[in-house]
Formats: structure tokens, C-alpha cells, sequence
């Protein structure tokens, strides 16, 4: 393997982090949720979603409990320009959730997605990206760091000249590729840009800080996420965001630790669909909370049910071993997990009966199962299947479940 071709990030990417406090803190509560599934191009689907498709997914998202939803790119494509439209001129949103549209900083694209919000009721945040690191500076954009610096700066003021009148508008900027761009030159544009958006409390702009191409272990995240965490002036006016890709498979720990370093939302897919090897995955995230008993402010009560939603919309299957919404992520065919499983349920229901709370309600101690597969509207037909592995615990589970 030519692994000589390649660089660490640490020779790319150095963080001026003297002393970090995420290792030492807990997550305590859900963060914000944004699911960005409807985005024309995030799905790199074969075939894109159809307006039926998108709307079913819509109502999906605002069905399961999520408050913010990034709907479209309404500059990429009539389909997400008609979608956010039909938002506008229908019923379709509940007053309690926030719209969000994406854009690229040049000025038409800015201000045809202007348009595509015009009327919506619901609070709307403008979404304004563009990539920052140094192979995208060189390669895509032909631009070095001051005239970068100004292409972002006249979006941000297109912004202002198209949205900044209107009353129920906030403004969101990703920095896209962050975890590769020097820490100072994106800390400078992210703080002129809370200023020219003059983010207030009441007002505050998101900052949202992506993992675009995933390079490296998510301890570096969490160190660049909790040095703008740290420095980023007018701080408790700005929503601390991030975006984690998957390319290294970490997407899910990247997203973690950068909670405990500081970020207040996160970005993702339900089932992490995206680009290459997806986003980060966002039913994950907020199982593992619930799985450490922190409510994630998301109704996963019927997996199966937003599992086949989702694949009708996407047109992908979800694999069998997906966490917590594949078909076999709560069945075992070991002898020894059977034997283990079957004396934990059965101690399940005796402690019970004999302290006289409820089932569902009781604390969950069940060997190899994080969590009891009712919570999320599973049964337990299928949690011990028999096949040349299993042992004589698995038929006793079975003889004594089905047959009594």
C-alpha cells in the first residue's frame, strides 16, 4: 500500500489548544437536531427524491418531534425551489418548526433562494456556505485566503441586502471543510461574519462547523470544535453547530465529542445517507442518549415504521446490522447470549412482579440488550432465533415464551 502518499492531518491542520475540557465533561441533554435528508445532492441518490417522496419525508421528520429542517437547496434544482414554495403556500409545517434553506455565497444563487422562503410563516434560517480549506482555496476556487475572505464577505452582505429586512429570517454560515482549514483563518471569517450579521441573543447566527471529508480521529474534532468553543467572539450569540461526515467510520464519535466540546446542534441523516459514506448519523446519536437515559427529544417509538419510510423515500435499504433499527441488532443466535438473555428477562419480570412497577417502566438490566426493544416498537418475537449455534437456553426461551 502507497501509504507515503498521504499526509497526517496533524502536519495539515495544527489546533492552539493548550488545555482542553471536553474529555472531562458528560453529555447531560439532546442537542439540537437539524436533519438536512430533503437537500438536493446530500442524498446522492441514483434517483432523487420526487415532490411526493420529499413531502412524505417531510412530514416524517415533523412527525417523529424535530423543530428544525433543513427542507432543500432551492438554487440547485426546481424540484427544492417548488418544494420550499409549496412550504410557503401550505399548511404543511407547524408553527413550531424552523425552515432552513441552503445556499452557496454568490449572489443569484442567494437570491433565488430569497425567494423560494417568501411567505413562508414559520421562522427561517438562510444557510450560506462555502469551503475554506486550503486544497479547495487552491484547486476549486483559485483564491488566496484575503480574496477568499471577500467572496465570503459580499455573500454575507447579499444576505443582508435580500433576507436582513425580513422579520422571522435568521442567517446560518458553514465554513465548509473546517476540519481542514487553519483554526485563525476560519475563527477571523466566522467572527466577521456574527458581526456583519450582527448576532444577538435575540438574533443569534449559527455557526456551523462541518467534517467534510473525515480525516482524522475524532479527539482532533473535538479539540477544533472547543478552540472556536473558546475564542468565537459574541459567543452566547452564536449556535455552535456541526455537520460530521463518515469516512472514516467515526462520524457517530466525532458528533459526540464535539458535544462535549462545546457544539449546541447537530447536523446529520436519519440512518446517515449522504455523500460518500454519508453524514453522521442522527437516529444513532440520539438512541445512544436514550440508551444512557437522556431523553433525546426525538420519537423513535416506531422504528420499524420510520425505517420503512425512509427507504421508500431514498430508494436505499437499511442493513440488518444498522444500530438499533436493523432487522437482527436485537436477536441472538449464540447459545451463551440465549442463556444470558433468557435469565435477564426472566429476572426482568420478577423484579416486577415483586416490586409492583410496571414492565416498561422498571430500570433495564438485560444482558446484550442496551435497550428493551419495546421502547422503540419492537416486539421480542425475534429477540432469540434458533439455528446450529444455539443451544438448549434458546429453545427453552422459545418452548417457554410461544408455548408456555
Amino acid at each position: 500500500m502507497p501509504s507515503h502518499r498521504y499526509r497526517s492531518v496533524y502536519d495539515r491542520v495544527e489546533v492552539p489548544l493548550a488545555e482542553r475540557s471536553w474529555p472531562n465533561a458528560r453529555l447531560t441533554h439532546a442537542p439540537l437536531w437539524v436533519p438536512v435528508d430533503l437537500r438536493d445532492g446530500n442524498q446522492a441518490l441514483a434517483e432523487p427524491m420526487d415532490p411526493v417522496r420529499k413531502q412524505r419525508f417531510f412530514e416524517l421528520l415533523v412527525a417523529m418531534g424535530y423543530k428544525e429542517i433543513e427542507v432543500g437547496y432551492p438554487s440547485a434544482s426546481q424540484t427544492d425551489f417548488d418544494f420550499v414554495r409549496m412550504i410557503a403556500r401550505t399548511e404543511i409545517a407547524p408553527e413550531d418548526v424552523t425552515i432552513v434553506v441552503f445556499t452557496p455565497a454568490r449572489r443569484d444563487l442567494i437570491e433565488r433562494t430569497v425567494e423560494s422562503v417568501r411567505g413562508i410563516r414559520n421562522e427561517v434560517v438562510v444557510h450560506m456556505y462555502t469551503a475554506t480549506a486550503p486544497v479547495w482555496r487552491n484547486v476549486v476556487l483559485g483564491k488566496d485566503t484575503h480574496e477568499l475572505r471577500e467572496l465570503i464577505m459580499a455573500g454575507g452582505r447579499d444576505v443582508l441586502e435580500f433576507a436582513g429586512e425580513l422579520p422571522n429570517v435568521r442567517f446560518e454560515f458553514s465554513p465548509e471543510v473546517f476540519n481542514l482549514t487553519e483554526p485563525d483563518f476560519v475563527l477571523d471569517i466566522c467572527d466577521r461574519m456574527t458581526t456583519l450579521w450582527d448576532a444577538t441573543t435575540q438574533r443569534p447566527v449559527i455557526l456551523n462547523l462541518p467534517a467534510t471529508v473525515e480525516v482524522a480521529t475524532p479527539n482532533v474534532y473535538a479539540d477544533q470544535i472547543e478552540y472556536m468553543h473558546k475564542n468565537l467572539a459574541r459567543r452566547d450569540s452564536v449556535i455552535l453547530s456541526v455537520h460530521p461526515h463518515n469516512d472514516r467510520g467515526t462520524g457517530i464519535a466525532c458528533a459526540e465529542l464535539a458535544v462535549l466540546a462545546g457544539a449546541q446542534r447537530v447536523e446529520g441523516c436519519v440512518f446517515g445517507n449522504g455523500e460518500r459514506t454519508g453524514n453522521v448519523d442522527i437516529a444513532t446519536l440520539a438512541l445512544n442518549l436514550h440508551a444512557q437515559g437522556i431523553d433525546p427529544m426525538i420519537d423513535f417509538s416506531d422504528i420499524d415504521e420510520i425505517r420503512r419510510t425512509v427507504e421508500y423515500c431514498t430508494r436505499i435499504p437499511v442493513h440488518e446490522r444498522h444500530p438499533y433499527v436493523g432487522d437482527l441488532v436485537h436477536t441472538a443466535f449464540s447459545g451463551t447470549h440465549q442463556d444470558a438473555i433468557k435469565k435477564g428477562m426472566a429476572e426482568h419480570r420478577e423484579r416486577a412482579a415483586a416490586t409492583g412497577i410496571d414492565e416498561r417502566e422498571l430500570d433495564w438490566h438485560v444482558p446484550y440488550l442496551p435497550i428493551d426493544p419495546a421502547d422503540i416498537g419492537r416486539s421480542y418475537d425475534a429477540v432469540i432465533r434458533v439455528n446450529s449455534q444455539s443451544g438448549k437456553g434458546g429453545i427453552a426461551y422459545l418452548l417457554e415464551s410461544e408455548y408456555g
